[in-house]
Formats: C-alpha cells, sequence, structure tokens
C-alpha cells in the first residue's frame, strides 16, 4: 500500500510486488518503487526514474536541462501556443535544478510527491509526445487507431489520466533521445517479457508493465 496522498513511494524490496515467488524477476530486480495509479502513471515514473538516474551526474542532468529547454522549440513547431506550456516548462527545470542544488533522492521524492509540481511535469511530458508525434506524422499515424492524428493527441495523449499507449512511448523517448527497458507481467507471473526502445540500446531506466499500470524497477547489480 502507498502512503497517503503520495504520488511516488519509497522504495520497496522487489517480493513486496508479486503475490507469488517469481524466479525471474526477483534473480533480475532487487528494488521497485510504486507509482500512483491514476493514469499519469507512466509518464511520472519514466520522469522520475530517469531524474533518479542523474542524480549524483552533474553533466547529465545539465545535459538534461538543456534538451528540456530546447524541446520548447518542438512544441511550438508543432503549432502550440507558448504561453500555452511555458508554466509547465518552467517546472520541469525548476525541478532539475533543485536536482542539481540537491542532489538526493529524498529532494526529488518530495517534488514528485507534490501533486501540483509532479502533475505540471505530467503535462509537459504529455504536451511533448504530442508535439513529436504529430511532427513525425507521416510516420506515427501508422500505428494509431485513429483517422486524425491531431485528434488522437488532444483526447488521448495531452488530456490528464489518459493511459499511455506504446506509440505514445516511442515518440517520447524519440523526442528526449532516452532509451527504457519495460518489463511486461501479462497474466502467468513466471514469466517476464522485456522490451527496450529503441531496440538494441543502453537503458537509462526500467519500468515494469503490469495491468495497464507501470511501476519503477531497480536491477541487481552485476556480480
Amino acid at each position: 500500500q502507498m502512503e497517503v496522498g503520495w504520488l511516488v513511494s519509497h522504495k520497496e524490496d522487489i517480493s513486496t510486488l508479486f503475490l507469488h515467488q517469481t524466479p525471474d524477476a526477483n534473480s533480475q530486480f532487487s528494488s521497485v518503487r510504486k507509482v500512483r495509479g491514476d493514469g499519469n502513471c507512466f509518464y511520472r515514473g519514466f520522469c522520475f526514474a530517469l531524474m533518479e538516474s542523474l542524480l549524483h551526474n552533474s553533466r547529465g542532468l545539465q545535459r538534461f536541462k538543456d534538451k528540456i529547454i530546447e524541446s520548447g522549440k518542438i512544441l511550438c513547431s508543432a503549432g502550440f501556443d507558448e504561453d500555452a506550456f511555458i508554466h509547465h516548462l518552467n517546472t520541469v527545470i525548476n525541478v532539475v535544478e533543485q536536482c542539481q542544488a540537491s542532489d538526493q533522492e529524498d529532494t526529488l521524492r518530495q517534488l514528485f510527491n507534490d501533486s501540483m509540481t509532479s502533475d505540471s511535469v505530467v503535462q509537459y511530458l504529455r504536451l511533448l509526445t504530442s508535439a513529436h508525434l504529430q511532427n513525425n506524422a507521416t510516420f506515427f499515424c501508422n500505428f494509431v487507431e485513429s483517422p486524425n492524428l491531431r485528434a488522437y493527441c488532444r483526447q488521448e495523449v495531452e488530456t490528464m489520466a489518459m493511459e499511455c499507449d506504446h506509440v505514445d512511448i516511442l515518440a517520447l523517448t524519440e523526442a528526449l533521445d532516452i532509451c527504457i527497458h519495460i518489463v511486461s507481467m501479462e497474466g502467468d507471473e513466471e514469466h517476464l517479457a522485456h522490451h527496450t526502445i529503441p531496440e538494441g540500446a543502453d537503458p537509462s531506466l526500467h519500468l515494469l508493465f503490469q495491468t495497464s499500470h507501470y511501476n519503477i524497477l531497480y536491477p541487481r547489480p552485476q556480480q
């Protein structure tokens, strides 16, 4: 159970996640961090895990900050009015700057458990995902079950609490040039399916997908 009112939990032992012993999971992962299941769990978990991976890496945090600042151009080129996203963009930059000033996990967790800050970060990632989809419509329209990509983006991507689809994940990872590892567990807990996006790259973060929900995974250190 997550703490009342919290959006991202403390790190827990991997055994707390599974009803049964799952040798595959227990051998590969040591811990899990649960994310509230409110329809925003992918975006929230993605950004938390990414920024957590950059703590104690001042150069990496600065690169991410620069990329976020530059990403405003992606939204403008997709036709978004700067007034519609500048607040959310500045929120993400502010979160990065607070992590640069205090590279502590507690600082990051406090920021992501402040609902106004956390939801603003999620909203920006949703807008960025939408912009990347629209800027690359010729490619992505083949993967969207909607006759109108703009309508899909407005209804399914930009709207808070709408669950994230695979095409949205692909768009966001492309927009930020981030590789992620998604472990999928559907039905049979004995076996896990592994998806690296994009394929062949070295993932910066690990997420568990289970019954339409995402949590953050932590691999065991390599022996």
